[in-house]
């Protein structure tokens, strides 16, 4: 049984912050920092020019000194709210009403709440009682994916299901003045606010990408990578921390990625995590694509930051702007914390 993946809506909220702002930011609170001067170019070689936060950057759950409670929720509301508009927009877009869904998969994973958002946006939307749901809730950057792969499950057991699925970080609640590290830098200008939303049917609603089957999905675990990436809270807020092996995770897990895609391993197109310059450019090198072939990942991350889970949704609404060929052979690919990768291959159709 085929899965079709229609074209995602995003949305962003409202507060737009420049990597200039944010490098005045860091130089405010850490004067004395030893790689005070450095850090602007370490910091611009990110790529990113914009992001956008659901708060202001000077706010007390961002820049500020707000403790865990406060930012957890101020995160959950704020995401909460940018997945119900993102949500309403992909129902709108594809002619559908709140009551034709048939199961709701969820991917979060800043702030903290339960019931989590699944349940919160059934009650929000005016879903029906009995709607199917999944919660991912610790997926973080391959969260976007990973919901897809459930949504081709879900297909594949339920035919005839309307799976809605929708990706929300405030991932600028890791924004955190505690944290000095140069990784931890870094971090403050890459990460940006949104939610994405699509739907998954067994009948195409207007261009998709096909997915045959379960068989054309992927997930990953670097063995003995726990450390690379990983988030962590104290009474100070959220915390995501890194090690130096991060830097080449993504080289680390392509020769498994390419053993799975098969005598098949160039592709036409690929929707590809902007997790940083390096990790798109390995990737798409990897499969046989250039700069050109990866613009809508590097335009993604350069006017709107690593998005985490919403990142790959966001990317394939840009590529519906320019779509591929109807019938060529892609592939979606995101990495996230674990060290994991998840990745869906299918045809465009137009």
């Amino acid at each position: 049984m085929p899965a079709y993946i229609a074209r995602p809506t995003t949305v962003f909220p409202a507060h737009k912050v420049s990597t200039a702002e944010i490098i005045d930011d860091i130089r405010h609170h850490h004067p004395q920092h030893p790689r005070l001067r450095s850090l602007p170019r370490v910091i611009a070689n990110m790529g990113v020019q914009n992001r956008y936060f659901t708060r202001p950057l000077d706010s007390p759950t961002v820049a500020g000194t707000a403790g865990i409670g406060d930012r957890a929720a101020a995160a959950f509301h704020d995401a909460l709210d940018l997945a119900e508009q993102a949500c309403r927009q992909a129902l709108t877009l594809h002619q559908l009403e709140p009551t034709d869904i048939d199961a709701i998969i969820t991917t979060h994973s800043t702030g903290f709440s339960v019931p989590n958002l699944d349940i919160h946006l059934m009650e929000r939307l005016g879903l029906r009682p009995h709607t199917r749901r999944i919660a991912l809730t610790t997926m973080a950057c391959a969260g976007g994916v990973q919901a897809l792969i459930r949504a081709v499950d879900m297909t594949a057991a339920r035919p005839g299901t309307r799976t809605l699925v929708v990706a929300a970080e405030v991932i600028s609640a890791v924004y955190n003045h505690a944290d000095d590290a140069v990784e931890h830098m870094i971090y403050k200008a890459l990460f940006g606010d949104s939610a994405a939303a699509t739907i998954v049917t067994d009948q195409p609603l207007g261009p998709s990408i096909r997915v045959d089957g379960p068989a054309d999905t992927y997930e990953h675990v670097l063995p003995n990578s726990l450390p690379r990436y990983a988030g962590r809270a104290d009474e100070t807020g959220f915390h995501f921390d890194s090690t130096k092996e991060a830097l080449t995770a993504a080289d680390d897990v392509l020769p498994a990625l390419l053993g799975w895609l098969g005598p098949r391993t160039l592709v036409d197109y690929a929707v590809i995590h902007p997790g940083s310059p390096r990790i798109i450019s390995d990737t798409a090198r990897a499969l046989g694509l250039d700069a050109h072939d990866a613009r809508h990942s590097t335009d993604t991350l350069a006017d709107e930051g690593n998005l985490g889970g919403p990142s790959v949704l966001r990317v394939l609404e840009r590529t519906h702007d320019e779509p591929p060929q109807d019938g060529t052979h892609g592939v979606l690919v995101a990495y996230g914390p674990g060290f994991n990768t998840a990745a869906i291959r299918g045809s465009w159709v137009s």
